[in-house]
C-alpha cells in the first residue's frame, strides 16, 4: 500500500512537469495519466498555492467533530458499566435517561462504542439461528394475571450446602416476587406462597412445570400445591413436559439470577440468600428491561386487588353432582366400592357427574380430573396444558 501511494505521488509531479513543457493538451494529460480533467486542475491549483508537499493525500478525517460525545458523559457512561457490569448499552441508556431525563444522550449504537473504546466490552461470538418459521401469537397478559414459579437448578455454596432456588415472578412486568432458599416440598414452598399472597393479594393463575410440588402423575396432575391453589381461586398452568421455552420469560431471568448471584457461589447459604435479596431489589428497582420500554419492572408492577381469604374454603358444587370427601387412602366410597381418586386429594371434596355414556366425571373445583365407568373404574386425566398466554379450556360437568 506504502508503494502505491509512493508511485501515485510521482505520478502527480511527473504529469504536472509534463504540463510545463507545453507539449501535451490537459485533455491528452488527462487521458495518459488515466484522471479526470477536474482532478488535474486541483492538483495543480495545490502547487500553485506553494504549499510544500501539495502532491500528498490529505486525510480525509473531519477538521471537527461536531457530534462528539462530551468527555463528562464518556465518563459517567464508562461509571456506570463499572457499577452494572451486566447492562448493555441499551440498558445504560436507559439508566442515565433515568437519573437525567433532560440530558441529550447519544444512541444506544455510539455507548457501544464508548464502551469498546474503554475495554468495558468483551467481544461475544454470535450463533448462527435457525430460521424461525413462525409460532402462535398469544394474546398480551395483565398484571397479576399470571405469575411464574419455579426452582432454580440447584447448587452448592462453598461451604458444601445444597442450594434450591425457589423463584416467583409477575409474568406481565416481570416483577420478581420472591427468591428464597427452600427445599422443594410442599411444606416449605406453600408458606412462602402464603406469605406472598398476603402481602401482594391473589393472582389468576400460577404458572409452573409439571413436576413437583406444582404437578404430579396423578389425577388432573394436581398435586397438594395446586389443590390448595384452586381452593383460592388461582388457576394452575402446566408447561408442557421438557418444554422450558413454554416458561420462557421466567427462565430468561434465571439466567440472569445465574450469572449475577452464584458465578462463584456464596460461602454459606445465608451469604447466598443476601445475595438473592439484593439481586430482586436491583432486578426490580433499578434494571431497565428492553421488553418494559427500558423501564424497571417495579415501575410497571402493582399489588392484585385480590386479598387473600382469611380462610380457605372447600369447593362448591352444584345440584348435578355428587359430592364425596376423599378418604386418607385417595380413595372414594361410590356404589358400594372404593374407588382410588388420589392420594393428593386426600380429606378433599369431589363432585361426581353424570355423563352421557354412563360415565361419572370426577371434578375437584372446576378442574375435571378422570372419568368413572359403569365397572367403578377410574380412568384419571392428564392435566390440561397450553402455551404461555393461551386460555385452558376446562370441563365444566
Amino acid at each position: 500500500m506504502a508503494f502505491r501511494k509512493t508511485c501515485a505521488m510521482e505520478e502527480r509531479i511527473k504529469m504536472l512537469g509534463d504540463y510545463d513543457t507545453g507539449a501535451f493538451s490537459v485533455t491528452e494529460l488527462s487521458a495518459l495519466y488515466g484522471v479526470s480533467r477536474e482532478t488535474f486542475y486541483a492538483w495543480r491549483s495545490r502547487r500553485a498555492s506553494g504549499e510544500a508537499f501539495w502532491f500528498a493525500d490529505r486525510s480525509h478525517a473531519p477538521g471537527t467533530q461536531p457530534l462528539r460525545t462530551d468527555a463528562a458523559l464518556v465518563e459517567r457512561i464508562e461509571a456506570l458499566r463499572r457499577r452494572f457490569p451486566y447492562f448493555g448499552p441499551k440498558k445504560i441508556r436507559a439508566r442515565l435517561h433515568m437519573e437525567s431525563p433532560d440530558l441529550g444522550l447519544p444512541a444506544a449504537s455510539t455507548i457501544g462504542d464508548i464502551l469498546t473504546r474503554a475495554g468495558l466490552v468483551e467481544p461475544v461470538r454470535r450463533r448462527r439461528r435457525p430460521i424461525d418459521q413462525g409460532r402462535r401469537q398469544t394474546p398480551p397478559l395483565a398484571i397479576n394475571s399470571e405469575w411464574c414459579i419455579d426452582f432454580k437448578g440447584w447448587f452448592r455454596t462453598l461451604d458444601g450446602q445444597r442450594v434450591d432456588p425457589l423463584t416467583v415472578t409477575d409474568n406481565a412486568s416481570r416483577y420478581l416476587l420472591q427468591v428464597q432458599i427452600v427445599r422443594q416440598n410442599q411444606a416449605e414452598v406453600k408458606p412462602v406462597l402464603e406469605r406472598l399472597f398476603n402481602d401482594f393479594g391473589l393472582p389468576i393463575a400460577m404458572r409452573s412445570d409439571n413436576g413437583a410440588p406444582f404437578g404430579s402423575n396423578g389425577a388432573g396432575g394436581l398435586s397438594r400445591v395446586s389443590i390448595w391453589l384452586l381452593k383460592l381461586g388461582v388457576e394452575p398452568h402446566y408447561g408442557r413436559p421438557a418444554k422450558p421455552q413454554d416458561n420462557g420469560r421466567h427462565e430468561r431471568m434465571h439466567r440472569t439470577l445465574k450469572e449475577q448471584t452464584t458465578l462463584p457461589p456464596a460461602a454459606t447459604a445465608g451469604e447466598q440468600q443476601v445475595r438473592f435479596d439484593d439481586f430482586r431489589l436491583h432486578f426490580n428497582e433499578e434494571r431497565p428491561h428492553e421488553s418494559l420500554d427500558q423501564t424497571p419492572p417495579a415501575k410497571v408492577w402493582s399489588a392484585s386487588d385480590r386479598p387473600m381469604p382469611a380462610k380457605v374454603e372447600d369447593p362448591w358444587y352444584d345440584a348435578h353432582h355428587e359430592v364425596r370427601r376423599v378418604r386418607t387412602s385417595g380413595e372414594i366410597k361410590w356404589r358400594g366400592e372404593h374407588v382410588f381418586i388420589g392420594e393428593a386429594l386426600a380429606g378433599e371434596v369431589v363432585g361426581l357427574a353424570e355423563h352421557d355414556d354412563g360415565r361419572y366425571v370426577v371434578s375437584f373445583a372446576h378442574r375435571a380430573l378422570g372419568v368413572i365407568n359403569p365397572e367403578k373404574i377410574f380412568h384419571r386425566f392428564a392435566p390440561p396444558r397450553a402455551r404461555r398466554g393461551e386460555t385452558v379450556e376446562t370441563n365444566q360437568e
